[in-house]
């Protein structure tokens, strides 16, 4: 579970100790006259050195006000908090901040422009899968849930922070009996006030799954209640304030990500620029700078806008092929994610009839091309309500996985991309060749020319993606320029192959000395002819 250190002011000492990326979390004592949600506002600044961190609080109900701290530094940390109800202002302390527990990283944010790592140096390469209600589940389906992640490949699934509007949460084994706001009906909810109780079942979830080392990424709005909840249609500054609950409560949770919305465009009343004042909410208001990103339903959102971390997209012939997601590189110049790329199953619904080779293929595609894929399944209800994974495409998953962790560190990057459609990889050590649905039964040796010399020697791998197996070519060959584009293999060599579909190709350079720096190009290899 993810460890919150609670210091109520009155009998802290500067002996207390957390670990760092974990949650320093201060309790106050304060008055409950009028709305404290609406009315209180209380803030810490904490320092170290010359660093200052400043984390807004919240109300969590019965008089008390909580304000929670990730420190990401060691050492001795103070604080002193601001507030506008006299009990709440000028509280001080201190603690100190030892060194991360194991298995801890810290954050995950962008690297290398277009992949993601931790706030420690290590590489993050999301694999991530969708399970939106499972935080609305019972107990035994939420710890089934849990223990069916920690032997999947998943690092990252994406969750509703609201529930839809359905049948099975009003009546039923499944009803829900707390909500975000206090009431039980849109007849009764009182929107100025949020019910903690609420929000503490979902704090419970989101550190089960840091316990596990996924990653929550926290989809804040949804249009599936088609305003009989009313949880769709609040108004302006209710939204806002509850952004502003949001951030205050998970935001020191190491573990978070923030989707704004899922299918944004089907909330008709909200328009792409109240979405661009929502991010910048979510952006002022986080001081850990946590990933932020939407995901789209008919009307694609402008991803290239500051305030936007990566690409977070639902456009399922992206990843029919490589080259869509490394087009959308180069439109937006960010990590490009392709979190629905439709779900494996046996649905009435055309988005959720995916075979598990179909499932696997997409995947490629999407790795192949520079970026990143979330899975989903609809057998019967793991998209919906978690539970256990019966698909065939996880444990092919979980294999690419594998190969995409023992490649590059800084991630795979498409090679030869204006040209070549199906490889990825760094230039001049590691190359990854993709065949998808056809059946060749020969590759010839031939690398793109960056980064190569003549006499450079490779080994190969021949990679069967479905069945998960991978076989070592006995031979090695050796690198010789053919023309100014392209270099083979010294004696013509090459790779036999079963004649199936998804097969691929691993190639490694064998001796590292020889690897040539690659030098600093005045252009691209569309205008590589200009003088």
């Amino acid at each position: 579970m993810l460890i919150v250190a609670l210091f109520v002011v009155s009998n802290l000492s500067a002996q207390e100790k957390i670990a760092k990326w974990e949650i320093f979390e201060l309790s106050l004592k304060g008055s409950v006259a009028g709305n404290p949600f609406v009315n209180t506002q209380v803030i810490a600044e904490f320092k170290h050195g010359s660093k200052s961190v400043k984390p807004e609080g919240f109300y969590d109900g019965d008089g008390i006000y909580k304000i929670r701290f990730m420190p990401d530094e060691e050492g001795i940390w103070t604080y002193t908090t601001s507030s506008n109800q006299p009990e709440l202002d000028k509280k001080k302390g201190n603690f100190i901040c030892v060194a991360a527990k194991k298995d801890i990283y810290g954050p995950v944010s962008v690297r290398n422009v277009y992949h993601f790592g931790y706030a420690d140096g290590k590489p993050f390469y999301p694999f991530g899968t969708t399970i939106y209600e499972w935080s609305f589940q019972d107990r035994n389906r939420k710890d089934q849930t849990i223990a069916t992640l920690k032997a999947s490949p998943f690092n990252k699934v994406r969750m509703l922070a609201v529930p839809p509007y359905k049948s099975t949460y009003l009546e039923g084994p499944n009803k829900m009996s707390v909500f975000p706001f206090e009431g039980s009906s849109k007849s009764n909810f009182d929107f100025s006030r949020f019910n903690p109780a609420y929000f503490k079942m979902l704090e419970q979830d989101i550190s089960q799954l840091a316990a596990i080392g996924i990653q929550a990424d926290l989809i804040l709005f949804r249009p599936y209640d088609k305003g009989r909840w009313g949880f769709d249609t609040m108004d302006d500054a209710t939204n806002i304030r509850y952004l502003k609950y949001m951030v205050a409560r998970f935001g020191a949770y190491h573990n978070i990500w923030w989707s704004l919305c899922n299918e944004n465009s089907f909330i008709k009343n909200l328009a792409d620029e109240d979405w661009d004042r929502y991010f910048q909410v979510v952006q002022k208001a986080d001081p850990y700078s946590h990933l932020r990103s939407i995901h789209n339903a008919d009307r694609v959102y402008d991803y290239n806008k500051p305030w936007v971390t990566h690409v977070s997209l639902q456009y399922y012939n992206v990843v029919k092929s490589p080259w869509g997601t490394s087009l959308l590189r180069d439109v937006y110049k960010k990590p490009i994610v392709n979190d629905e790329i439709n779900y494996e199953g046996t649905s009435e619904k055309r988005w959720g009839q995916l075979s598990g080779e179909e499932m696997v293929f997409r995947f490629w595609n999407a790795y192949i091309g520079g970026g990143y894929a979330t899975h989903g399944e609809t057998l019967p209800a793991w998209i919906g309500s978690g539970g256990v994974l019966k698909g065939t495409s996880p444990a092919r998953i979980a294999f690419l996985k594998q190969i995409v962790e023992a490649g590059p560190q800084e991630g795979l990057e498409p090679v030869d991309h204006f040209y070549e459609t199906n490889i990825a990889g760094k230039y001049g050590s590691y190359y990854l060749i993709y065949f998808g649905k056809e059946r060749p039964k020969e590759w010839q040796f031939k690398l793109p020319k960056s980064a190569l010399t003549d006499g450079m020697h490779f080994k190969a791998e021949v990679i069967d993606t479905w069945n998960m197996s991978i076989t070592q070519v006995d031979k090695v060959f050796e690198t010789k320029k053919l023309d100014g584009y392209s270099f083979l293999d010294s004696k013509g060599g090459k790779v036999k192959l079963p004649g199936k579909p998804y097969m691929a190709l691993r190639i490694m350079l064998v001796d590292d000395s020889l690897t040539p720096k690659v030098k600093k190009s005045k252009g691209n290899e569309l205008n590589e002819d200009m003088p």
